[in-house]
């Protein structure tokens, strides 16, 4: 009887893998995804892209610019290691300068300011303002809502905008507009975006499928849902009104940002076309990164909420020209910031010229730094033109309807106060979960990506992964669990640390438990309430409203937070369920921590012996063999905060060495570091194997042969070495994805 049990058992767990193309059709959610505009992207190919914007460009602002644009001023940025420009909405007052010193540059403004960011071009008092605001926090209309007469409109702009532009080799990117977004920034905004009629419905259709659209009654905001929140449990859970509006703003957003860079496109078919202030992944403006990366060609974001790691992530090759925004702070920190963005794969920097004159005469640190940006721009930056990322086979998940559902849980706290919230980047769970993950795989020596929600229901996750981490995945669709359950049945490892999939993908709680219960080998209660989560107040581990201007993530984690701490130093998310519960399903393990790793981020600040209690999450990633290839020889405390980072280019590897610091950023910008250390240390770089032909770059020393290199770091720069042919151990090449059948 055994063993016919058995053959059932596999009979049965064979013919759910072998129908994924049933499911297709039965899930109008994974055809909207499979074949919706929303996920089209715009031409991103990688040789057009280099051919733009090849290398690593820095490029100022000349808002407090003295020196004007004669050949004097050409001369000192070359000399400053300044090699690039902007101009703005057209500049042909500026080109012929421009092209005589050979300065690669992005235009700013190509749309205009007004409609995409239509803030400042409103010119508000005071009580206007606040009255947009109110707008803003309603159910009504965007003051400027996008339609056919808009794009038109925008349309005419870029065209007279680019015109006498194109004619120059230096051009590297346009950029629609700054710091846009279908609200204010990542404000909380509520109204509709579009007056086009039926937009909404036919939307609605698509994702839904037709036949299958819930009742909507009109346009809702926060304070429909706020006060159920108290109420609900995760069966009776239901924010999808409000989430579905965000996510058709979020997609009539970005659809109408790909039309625009692709009419960009039509105009100068040689130039990539993006914005420039991008936002942190957000639940309001558009930041869905997942829609965000597949519309545009080019991108300055702020590197708030980790949106950087995201943007190289979901970047296709590398190919398209992701920037930073560049704040002078001190000179160790300028030097910082140049080298670290390097090492990330970003392509330059734009920087913002304010008080760096004293007059016409510069202040002493432009010539303190210049050397680093010349080295940026001369050496290092082509190197790093057309180079690949290097994983070590982890994978973070993307899941943007999470983030959302995560706001609408954070600002619970708040009650009618949540319009002022603001911030999101330092206070939002999902943020500060992403931010632990991240921290804790970085100072483990281990490098990832992160794939995205449609990537993952249109292909399956990629077989050269052998770890897939959920972060604050609360929300899956059917098709989402199908294709993560397919890649460890497989014989992937999959870690959440809390409520993975017990919503989907619309904010509706799950009746029947979690959508990855079964593979994890748990069972959410449905009947849970706030209660039972964390400190029983709020759905969230930390009272936000009470902490909304923390001073310290050790204050953000204990004040008002009454939450059950487990032993390893970490919250516990359902209160009432066990902690690090491992499950064999198939050939793979699936782990659920129903931890939170939120703590990491104040351990990481206490230093090397508390940021050890990282291991409760980051064994199970290495006990699926996702372990670094190269880290420094006996590091210890006072080395404590670096980082690898590892690059293929052509038939060599790349690496670099520096510091990952805590970094200060807003929504108006920044980037810096908080605690930097510099001084120099020596320290020895060990590899898993023998290496031929390793050279320094940065002095052009050939090391030889061998498996550790002694080298000086000076802990505000990078080390930066090369060697011949791939990693000793690296990862599978990338192969078909795992077939989804359940």
């Amino acid at each position: 009887m055994r063993g016919v049990r058995l053959a059932a058992a596999l009979a049965a767990s064979a013919a759910l893998f072998a129908a994924p193309l049933a499911f297709a059709q039965q899930d109008p959610y994974e055809t909207y995804v499979k074949t919706s505009k929303d996920f089209k992207p715009v031409k991103q190919d990688k040789a057009w892209a280099l051919k733009a914007f090849p290398s690593w460009t820095f490029m100022p602002w000349y808002a407090q610019w003295p020196l004007g644009f004669d050949d004097a001023a050409g001369k000192f940025q070359l000399a400053n290691g300044m090699n690039g420009s902007f101009t703005n909405r057209g500049g042909a007052d500026r080109i012929d300068w421009i092209n005589k010193f050979h300065l690669r540059f992005y235009m700013d403004h190509t749309a205009g300011k007004g409609d995409l960011h239509q803030w400042d071009s409103l010119n508000p008092s005071q009580e206007k303002d606040k009255a947009i605001l109110d707008q803003m926090h309603g159910n009504g209309m965007r003051v400027r809502p996008l339609n056919a007469a808009m794009k038109a409109k925008l349309e005419g702009i870029i065209r007279g905008s680019i015109k006498d532009l194109k004619g120059s080799p230096w051009r590297g990117a346009y950029s629609l507009d700054d710091e846009i977004g279908w609200g204010h920034f990542v404000h909380p905004s509520m109204w509709q975006i579009t007056d086009e009629p039926d937009a909404y419905v036919n939307w609605l259709k698509e994702i839904y499928g037709e036949g299958n659209v819930p009742k909507r009654d009109g346009w809702i905001t926060y304070n429909d849902v706020q006060p159920k929140l108290q109420e609900w449990s995760i069966a009776t859970f239901d924010a999808s009104q409000l989430m579905d509006q965000w996510t058709f703003n979020d997609s009539y957003w970005n659809n109408f940002l790909g039309d625009l860079v692709t009419y960009s496109n039509g105009v100068d078919p040689a130039t990539p076309c993006g914005y420039v202030g991008g936002q942190s992944p957000n639940a309001f403006g558009g930041y869905d990164y997942a829609k965000v990366m597949r519309k545009i060609q080019f991108t300055e974001a702020y590197n708030a909420g980790n949106s950087q790691s995201v943007i190289r992530s979901l970047n296709p090759h590398n190919a398209l020209p992701n920037v930073t925004t560049f704040f002078y702070k001190n000179t160790p920190d300028t030097i910082w910031q140049t080298w670290y963005y390097l090492a990330n794969g970003n392509r330059g920097m734009i920087a913002w010229v304010e008080k760096w004159f004293d007059g016409k005469t510069p202040k002493p640190w432009i010539a303190e730094v210049a050397p680093t940006w010349k080295e940026a721009n001369e050496k290092i930056g082509p190197l790093m033109s057309g180079a690949e990322w290097i994983h070590d086979g982890v994978a973070l998940y993307y899941s943007h309807t999470s983030i959302q559902l995560g706001w609408i849980l954070d600002a619970q706290a708040h009650g009618k106060t949540w319009v002022n919230r603001n911030g999101e980047h330092v206070l939002g769970s999902s943020h500060q979960v992403r931010k632990a993950w991240i921290n804790m795989l970085r100072d483990e020596g281990i490098q990832f990506n992160w794939i995205d929600y449609a990537n993952v229901i249109q292909n399956g996750v990629p077989a050269d992964y052998k770890v897939l981490v959920l972060p604050h995945t609360l929300c899956l669709s059917d098709a989402e669990a199908r294709q993560i359950k397919a890649f460890c049945h497989s014989g992937g490892t999959v870690i959440a640390d809390y409520l993975p999939g017990v919503w989907d993908q619309h904010g509706k709680g799950r009746a029947a438990g979690g959508a990855l219960d079964d593979m994890f080998g748990v069972k959410h209660d449905p009947a849970m309430k706030v209660g039972d989560i964390f400190g029983e107040r709020f759905w969230t581990e930390t009272d936000q409203d009470a902490n909304f201007g923390y001073t310290s993530y050790e204050t953000l984690m204990t004040k008002n937070n009454t939450s059950i701490k487990d032993a390893s130093g970490f919250d516990k998310a359902v209160r009432k369920m066990g902690v690090n519960h491992v499950n064999t399903y198939g050939k793979g393990k699936a782990i659920l921590m129903n931890l939170s790793p939120q703590w990491y981020n104040a351990y990481r600040i206490a230093g090397g012996e508390a940021s050890a209690k990282r291991e409760v999450f980051l064994k199970h990633v290495k006990a699926a063999g996702a372990t670094p290839w190269v880290r420094l020889q006996d590091a210890a405390h006072k080395e404590f905060g670096y980082e690898i980072t590892c690059w293929t280019q052509g038939d060599r590897t790349i690496v670099f060495l520096f510091s990952n610091p805590e970094i200060t950023v807003t929504e108006l910008g920044g980037g810096n570091a908080a605690g930097l250390k510099t001084g120099k240390v020596a320290v020895t770089l060990a590899f898993a194997g023998d290496l031929k032909d390793v050279k320094d770059e940065r002095s052009g020393k050939k090391l030889g042969d061998g498996k550790a290199f002694k080298v000086d770091w000076t802990r505000n720069e990078a080390v930066v070495l090369s060697f011949a042919g791939q990693p000793p151990r690296a990862t599978a090449p990338a192969s078909a994805p795992a077939k989804a059948g359940l």
